[in-house]
């Protein structure tokens, strides 16, 4: 809990660094053009298709003579947008966690053990295509779980505390791995993970609610549509700067508990190299005992003549 307390203190303050903010802005301009792109080319034809697979629903026929009786027939019209950004918040996040991973967290990392830990070796336990490929599987086991509980989505409670749950699991193996690649042997990166476990997947679900909350925000954009275009790239650049606070919080826990490992390492190592000294006490024979004894008395003789 000491290092888990610490570690959150220190990403927040961290992330008023101007090099921390500079830094959130470039995954921001990569998403912002992709995401451009796409709304570009696809988005009135995805709300288009979707207005219409809403009005081929025969059960929702009901709820819209509803809706237009107690005064709000239009918003119909607004149900289509918001599914359709609902359904992109996923892929937006991945997005971000995949650009926060490539391009600040090694940065921010090294930021970290130059400030805090700069006598910390560096082992080099992950290489990139290792990371990449972590990254990949990570990925894809996510999305698999996300698609395998969708059915759960439908209970209150457990929509709610699901996608948390994934979305954190998923955050913990991307940024624990990234932040202990570069100074971790893969062998301390196991012993690491198995050690601190809970605290880096209850990090993971803290950060995944908190990368929840700019849904609230691109909601604000489907409804006010005169503020799209400013609120959505505002989303995006609130969920790049929260990865950006999981990046430093991930690298100041993983690399404080690393040098507290190597600390208990090299005092273990120093306690098995003591040597066991042992006194041994030599017993003189008789006759040297006299040879001795003759040898002291020879000074009182000497006096005596």
């Amino acid at each position: 809990m000491r290092l888990l307390i610490d570690s959150f203190w220190r990403a927040a303050f961290y992330c008023l660094y101007p090099r921390v903010i500079f830094l959130s802005l470039l995954p921001l301009v990569l998403t912002v053009v992709l995401a451009g792109a796409l709304g570009y080319w696809f988005w009135d034809g995805a709300v288009g298709q979707v207005r219409v697979w809403l009005e081929a629903w025969s059960l929702l026929g009901s709820v819209w003579q509803w809706l237009e009786k107690v005064g709000v027939p239009n918003l119909k019209m607004v149900v289509a947008p918001l599914l359709v950004i609902f359904a992109v918040t996923p892929v937006v996040v991945v997005a971000s966690l995949l650009a926060v991973s490539f391009f600040m967290t090694p940065a921010l990392t090294r930021m970290v053990a130059e400030r805090r830990f700069a006598t910390l070796q560096r082992k080099q336990g992950g290489g990139v295509l290792h990371g990449v490929g972590w990254t990949l599987l990570s990925l894809v086991l996510a999305l698999g779980a996300l698609l395998l509980t969708l059915p759960l989505w439908l209970v209150p409670p457990l929509a709610l505390v699901l996608p948390a749950l994934i979305w954190g699991w998923l955050t913990y193996r991307v940024m624990a791995f990234d932040v202990m690649a570069e100074f971790a042997s893969a062998e301390e990166r196991q012993t690491l993970l198995m050690r601190h476990r809970p605290s880096l997947l209850g990090m993971g679900v803290l950060t995944g609610l908190m990368g929840a909350a700019p849904s609230l925000v691109w909601a604000s954009g489907a409804l006010f549509a005169a503020a799209f275009v400013v609120l959505i790239p505002v989303a995006i650049w609130i969920y790049t700067l929260v990865f950006a606070f999981s990046s430093l919080w991930f690298a100041h826990f993983a690399l404080a508990a690393l040098h507290e490992l190597r600390q208990e390492t090299t005092g273990a190592a120093v306690k098995g190299d003591v040597v066991d000294v042992t006194v041994t006490t030599v017993t003189p024979s008789p006759h040297a005992a006299e040879r001795l004894a003759s040898a002291h008395e020879l000074p009182e003789h000497r006096s005596e003549s």
